[in-house]
């Protein structure tokens, strides 16, 4: 497997290009976030993104989540609501994974649910690799559909082996748990899957926004 190490707090300008140009080529890459190891893709290439569906063997059409290079690089993906920027504004850069209704310029390869789960991930490789790539990267958990999410790359490779293109080291992932996935779809709170950010801390912070 080729394996390039990286400093995911000071990473060279050129091991970002170098890994966006695999992704803009179509390529799947496993990577270290903030979280745990991700595997990525260009979410803008359907042939890309289909690749990514068939190294996880994850359930066809079950929306990828996506890792962003600003906050406002959500805008073209979804449609933010207020209760959106709130969360945002509390929980990013960080490990909350905020669902809204797809907007109306995303591709609609993206979802055939017509919504989609974002990020703004507290890592400057993450951040710097989405902005390199276009604002956004597929950033779902680098593992098999169903097991347990890799915390450093030899985890990944033992599940993935071969069948992606480049793995990048980063270490062990600091928080070893998966982002919450939180839906805000039409206003109604739904907590999809809790994991760095707990339940009480989204409710206190939506707290009288929920209660209206």
């Amino acid at each position: 497997m080729k394996v390039i190490k990286v400093d995911i707090d000071c990473p060279s300008k050129e091991v970002i290009k170098e890994v966006a140009e695999v992704i803009k080529n179509g390529g799947v890459v496993v990577i270290p976030t903030d979280t745990v190891y991700g595997l990525t893709a260009d979410p803008f290439n359907e042939k890309a993104m289909r690749r990514v569906y068939e190294v996880k063997g994850r359930e066809e059409g079950k929306p990828l989540p996506i890792l962003l290079g600003e906050s406002h690089d959500a805008i073209s993906l979804v449609k933010p609501s207020e209760m959106f920027w709130k969360l945002a504004k509390a929980f990013w850069p960080g490990s909350l994974t905020i669902v809204e209704n797809l907007s109306d310029t995303a591709p609609s390869h993206l979802s055939i649910w017509g919504s989609l789960g974002v990020r703004l991930p507290n890592c400057y490789f993450c951040r710097a690799l989405a902005r390199e790539v276009g604002g956004a990267i597929i950033g779902t958990s680098a593992n098999i559909s169903h097991m347990k999410s890799p915390i450093n790359v030899e985890e990944a490779y033992n599940m993935l082996k071969d069948r992606v293109d480049l793995y990048i080291d980063g270490g062990q992932a600091r928080i070893g748990l998966s982002s919450t996935v939180v839906s805000i779809i039409n206003g109604n709170l739904k907590i999809l899957r809790e994991g760095a950010v707990k339940e009480e801390e989204i409710k206190r912070v939506l707290f009288n926004m929920v209660e209206k």
